[in-house]
């Protein structure tokens, strides 16, 4: 959100360098009176966020600033502030903590209140700042250490010189790549006079399948439950699908396509869903831009299973909110990718995005972020929500109705929904909308409901912080009524899911980052803890898993959370770490585990975990952290604390091995052997425990469907591709030259199918939530000038590449660059979709 329209005041930002003092940064915000009034030194403040840190006694300029909670703060002016006249800037310096390096890292959402503090505040919405080119080394890199190289065209064109543009007849015909494909002779072509012949327990697929072939050819085809003698038809049906080395038999599935017809045949329901998928797959691409009344398909048999039985995806609501649409956008590109499972994190710190109908003040203030005077009737703005409580992304939730609509397209998709209700941590949203009911009943005297939903003990003096700077979002787990809480929300979800038909197998619990000092001069859990004969923290904390173990079991549910839940703390030859809790072993637990940040001293936990029993879910940070920045470039959006995560570091990961891509830590360094040598591997047993794997998007910088989109795609093609398809050939290979080139090779065969075939479709699909194709992220091509000639590729084979030598943006009629060729001027190159989308423009 930049400066709005009618705004009386601007804002300027920029990092003047990193490596300041240590591992500090200087910055400046300058602050341009717009009105025709002059501001005066009393009675206002600034309120914005920013993840950062900020060393309040280094603030120049006449003003002073506030770490209010979480990445909320404010800038008030001190006595001698003196008056900002009519167009008089004021430039505030400060240091700051650890490094800026790109415009993800600046502060957002600013807005002021004049008259603060009084019955008369009145607030003004200013939005976010101008944002300075990081335009040096020291503002582009984090310190002196930092070899991580810089995003530009040069670094881009080298890292794209192994790729080449292939053959059709090169590239798999089926993403993620099936077990086996064999060609035939022939082929099929649908018309309107062909027929879906199904049973009525597939009558869920033969629709799908229907809307599917509507969309690519405008046509409705007849459905029946059978075909008449010489008609052509689709038929589907669950048989006997003869395939091995799954862990999910049931979805396995055969293929075949004659000139007769096709036959898709499925060990389940599941199974037909899933060559129905890869029935879309083989259908002509052009078709998806433009329908065609009819569709050749070559022949084939497809014989296919997943290696997996988990392929997740985890979406973040809480941090930012994300529009019904847009979840029905993202589930149909993972039916089309067979991903199975919908990670759904509705809750966090900054929001509550379900309605839960026993406890409406959930989303009635847990759900709203804005200007507020003590949050009795919202959240306090984060991520740069901003100070209009009607902002885009800080507020929102989804109703009873929505919920149901959402679980329901899943489930139609053989799609199952994760829901993560995170507590104990991460719960501030839910902790202040607990207080406000609490005041509101206790006004009525109601004393006992009011306290039938506390999840705080409002005689805590504990200190301590988390992660995201909350200093108040842990709930007291001491008291009953926190597991009151717990299930009434676990009853209202289940019930949502009865009335959608959804399956509710695991509800997963967050579990994690509880920040040290938690509950430690809690006088409502120190009391509980003597009651109990506890000594430690620990044990409080094993008392509450314990607990909601229970309720899940009651409930018949998979405890699901972070690897956190399934830790425990340990000390090893003086030294204080984690390790496999084995109280929880046989819990019904399933971890997910995301820490194996290089360097970090925490990258086999995962391994660890499912060689003492745990049945895992691989979430790792370093390649399936999809709201991370693509590459360190100032421009790209995301953070990078654990790395930068372009398209083929998903699609190099190997799960079995984690270690075999593993060069460099995060900032560049070669890893210590010896240290990656002497980390836990998987056990023959350990292999067992591995169920899947799962890319994450975390909401911090997702304001919107298009930034969303631009994170999740490409990237969630490759996960799928993992969590598929087989490992590689070049896993195998011993010789380190033998199999590099084998891995340049088989990326260059998946980059080619991303560039011909799998982009493309994206650009009109998925047909939900508006008719826009999906908003992918469109590589930057890589370019350099030399010699006079101008070079340039792009990490999607088959995009096309548009220049100019004019100092002019590319647009769809400029020219095509084919080869070298030479050019003058100011050269400016993008690359294009086929739906004549732009990538950003670079500059050589």
């Amino acid at each position: 959100m930049s400066n709005p329209a009618g705004a009386h005041l601007k804002l300027t930002w920029a990092n003047k360098t990193n490596a300041h003092n240590g591992d500090n940064f200087l910055a400046e915000l300058t602050l341009t009176n717009l009105s025709d009034q002059p501001l005066q030194g009393a009675g206002w403040a600034l309120y914005f966020n920013t993840c950062r840190k900020i060393k309040p006694e280094t603030v120049t300029g006449g003003a002073h600033v506030t770490h209010i909670n979480g990445d909320f703060w404010s800038l008030e002016p001190k006595a001698d502030f003196g008056v900002l006249q009519p167009g008089e800037s004021r430039t505030f310096a400060y240091e700051g903590l650890f490094w800026v390096i790109s415009e993800t890292d600046a502060p957002l959402g600013f807005y002021i209140v004049y008259d603060v503090n009084t019955s008369n505040a009145k607030m003004e919405v200013i939005g976010d700042p101008e944002i300075l080119d990081f335009a040096s080394p020291e503002q582009r890199n984090r310190n002196a250490a930092d070899l991580v190289a810089l995003g530009g065209p040069a670094k881009t064109y080298a890292d794209n010189e192994g790729l080449s543009l292939l053959a059709a007849d090169q590239l798999s015909k089926i993403t993620p790549t099936p077990l086996s494909y064999k060609a035939a002779s022939g082929e099929f072509v649908i018309n309107k006079h062909t027929l879906i012949v199904h049973s009525n327990d597939l009558a869920n697929e033969a629709a799908l399948l229907q809307a599917s072939l509507r969309d690519v050819s405008g046509k409705v085809l007849q459905r029946a439950a059978k075909a008449p003698a010489g008609a052509a038809a689709i038929t589907l049906k669950i048989g006997a699908v003869n395939v091995s080395d799954t862990l999910a038999p049931k979805e396995a599935y055969q293929l075949d396509v004659t000139s007769q017809g096709i036959v898709i045949t499925g060990a389940s329901a599941a199974g037909v869903c899933n060559g129905i998928q890869s029935l879309r797959q083989l259908l002509p691409v052009a078709a998806f831009l433009n329908p065609q009344a009819e569709l050749s398909v070559a022949a084939c048999q497809v014989l296919d299973a997943p290696r997996f039985a988990y392929r997740g995806m985890h979406l973040d609501v809480g941090r930012n909110f994300t529009s019904k649409e847009t979840i029905l956008r993202l589930l149909e590109c993972m039916s089309l990718y067979k991903l199975n499972q919908f990670h759904f994190h509705l809750t966090d710190d900054e929001g509550w995005r379900l309605e839960i109908p026993s406890l409406p003040e959930l989303t009635e203030i847990g759900s709203l972020r804005g200007y507020t005077k003590d949050e009795t009737d919202n959240l306090v703005p984060c991520f740069g929500s901003g100070g209009d409580v009607a902002g885009e992304a800080g507020s929102g939730f989804y109703s009873k109705a929505d919920f149901i609509e959402i679980l329901k397209f899943a489930t139609a998709r053989h799609i199952e929904v994760v829901p993560e209700i995170d507590v104990p941590g991460h719960a501030r949203a839910a902790i202040k909308a607990m207080n406000v009911r609490y005041t509101r009943l206790m006004a009525q005297g109601r004393e006992a409901e009011a306290k039938q939903y506390l999840l705080c003990d409002f005689a805590d003096a504990s200190v301590y912080e988390s992660v995201q700077l909350w200093h108040d979002n842990v709930i007291c787990i001491g008291q009953e009524s926190c597991y009151t809480f717990i299930e009434t929300v676990l009853h209202d979800v289940k019930a949502m899911f009865e009335e959608a038909g959804a399956p509710f197998t695991t509800m997963h619990t967050g579990g994690d980052e509880v920040p040290h000092g938690a509950w430690e001069q809690s006088p409502v859990c120190q009391a509980f803890m003597k009651e109990k004969g506890m000594t430690q923290i620990v044990e409080l904390q094993n008392y509450f898993l314990a607990r909601y173990r229970d309720l899940l079991k009651k409930y018949g549910l998979v405890f699901g959370g972070w690897e956190e839940i399934a830790l425990v703390k340990k000390e090893v030859n003086g030294v204080h770490t984690h390790g496999p809790n084995p109280e929880f072993v046989n819990a019904n637990f399933r971890p997910y585990v995301w820490n194996n940040v290089w360097g970090w001293g925490q990258e086999d936990f995962a391994y660890q975990l499912a060689n003492a029993g745990y049945k895992t879910v691989l979430s790792n940070v370093t390649n399936l952290y999809f709201d991370l920045a693509y590459s360190k470039d100032p421009l790209e959006p995301g953070y990078y604390w654990g790395g930068f995560i372009e398209t083929r570091g998903a699609y190099d990961f190997v799960p079995l091995d984690i270690y075999t891509t593993a060069t460099v830590n995060l900032f560049g360094h070669p890893l210590d052997k010896d240290n990656i040598a002497s980390k836990v591997r998987l056990t023959p047993e350990g292999v067992k425990n591995i169920i899947g794997i799962q890319g994450q998007l975390w909401a911090e910088n997702i304001r919107n469907r298009g930034r969303l989109e631009y994170l999740a795609m490409p990237r969630t093609i490759a996960l799928a591709e993992r969590a598929w398809a087989k490992d590689p050939a070049w896993t195998s290979i011993a010789d380190a030259a033998a199999r590099q080139s084998k891995m340049d090779a088989d990326w260059n065969e998946f980059a080619n199918r991303l560039g011909q075939r799998e982009l493309p479709r994206l650009d009109s699909f998925p047909r939900v939530g508006g008719t826009d194709g999906y908003g992918y992220r469109i590589p930057l091509p890589g370019a350099k000038v030399e010699g006079g000639k101008l070079h340039a590729n792009v990490a999607a084979p088959g995009l096309v590449i548009r220049y100019t030598t004019d100092g002019s943006d590319p647009t769809p009629a400029s020219a095509i660059y084919s080869a070298p060729v030479a050019v003058s001027g100011t050269v400016k190159v993008a690359a294009f979709s086929s739906s004549n989308r732009r990538s950003r423009v670079v500059a050589v």
